[in-house]
């Protein structure tokens, strides 16, 4: 079992930083999550990168990923 890991991301909708817990092991996947602000639906995109690093990009609902 991997370690969750913690990381902070930017509220596509407020612009407010929010810290949010990835699991390496949901990489390639995305799940939406409500901002812990400003209750709007974010989408979450996981993957890694070349080193195995896990990446996260965040975007609103009405943007194309």
């Amino acid at each position: 079992m991997t370690p969750m890991q913690q990381e902070k991301v930017s509220c596509p909708y407020c612009g407010e930083i929010i810290e949010v817990l990835l699991n390496d092991e949901e990489a390639g996947q995305h799940y939406i999550e409500d901002c812990q602000v400003c209750c709007r639906p974010i989408t979450f995109s996981l993957s890694l990168g070349f080193d195995g690093q896990l990446l996260v990009s965040v975007h609103d609902e009405n943007d194309a990923f």
